[in-house]
């Protein structure tokens, strides 16, 4: 997908190869503690990295593990990626990411909703860029885990008074994507970013997994959590007046996982994917705000 804290998703996708073993937190050169401002400019994206987000996006590329592998060993992806690490260890949640879209956002109307999520979020913008707009507001961060998307879901949901957040998370949480975790902290993160949004009067709509029957990054089969998450989220929303809205119904195969025409990595949708994602995600909203 794309450069950091730049909205566009599909550019930033090659970082999920260096999550997967997240490095500990070293002391950078930069600023310390209480600043006035601590994000860095933004990184422009190599060309190549600019290219791989069109072949994430176009159905028909069929694309594996070594086509990442090779574009992250081009030197302009692999001084980008560096940055990008770098800052991550810096910003671990990544509250940077979206800093400055947020303050644009600034004494203009609320956004109806805003979608907090991983890669699969913030590749909606680039794969649907007709709907991701206006007051539909797209917060999803590559490669991010859920306690992660807790961390920062303050500042990119509460803060920009939404009517609806749609949360879609855990499959970076599957793939161990910040370390080992339990299921029961799955639930815990994504309880606690419903309890937030609810106390501050903010509709939830909770979105299931999508399918998958392979993580490219880690080498996961991750149908079996999948599943178990997914039942808990339609029981959470029930219990709670909660909207759920299930993507596999129009995006899986019969093996459980992405069906190849719409997605060209069998985890990340393409633009035919987000195409027939729209329908149901605006069904979703609009229960939720009429409740």
């Amino acid at each position: 997908m794309v450069s950091h804290h730049n909205p566009i998703g599909a550019i930033a996708l090659p970082t999920l190869l260096m999550v997967c073993s997240f490095p500990a937190f070293a002391q950078s050169d930069g600023p310390r503690g209480i600043v006035e401002s601590p994000c860095p400019p933004a990184a422009a994206a190599p060309p190549e990295m600019k290219a791989m987000a069109e072949k994430m996006l176009a159905p028909g590329n069929k694309l594996n593990i070594d086509f990442f592998k090779g574009l992250n060993s081009g030197p302009g992806a692999a001084e980008h990626l560096k940055v990008v690490q770098e800052q991550r260890e810096r910003d671990w949640a990544d509250l940077c990411h979206y800093k400055a879209a947020n303050a644009a956002l600034t004494g203009k109307p609320r956004p109806e909703v805003v979608f907090m999520g991983d890669s699969i979020t913030e590749g909606w913008a680039g794969g649907d860029p007709g709907y991701m707009q206006g007051r539909r507001v797209g917060r999803g961060v590559s490669g991010q885990t859920t306690p992660q998307m807790l961390v920062r879901f303050y500042a990119d949901v509460i803060a920009l008074r939404p009517r609806v957040v749609h949360i879609m998370g855990g499959t970076n949480d599957i793939g161990g994507n910040t370390g080992p975790t339990t299921l029961q902290d799955v639930k815990n993160n994504i309880l606690a970013m419903v309890d937030l949004a609810q106390a501050h009067q903010v509709r939830v709509v909770l979105a299931g997994i999508p399918p998958s029957k392979y993580l490219w990054w880690c080498g996961i089969d991750p149908r079996h959590s999948i599943a178990e998450i997914n039942a808990w989220l339609r029981q959470v929303a029930d219990q709670r007046k909660l909207v759920y809205v299930d993507y596999s119904s129009v995006l899986a195969d019969q093996d459980g996982g992405m069906k190849d025409t719409v997605s060209n990595d069998g985890v990340h949708p393409n633009r035919a994917g987000y195409e027939v994602m729209r329908p149901l995600a605006e069904r979703a909203i609009a229960q939720a705000m009429g409740r």
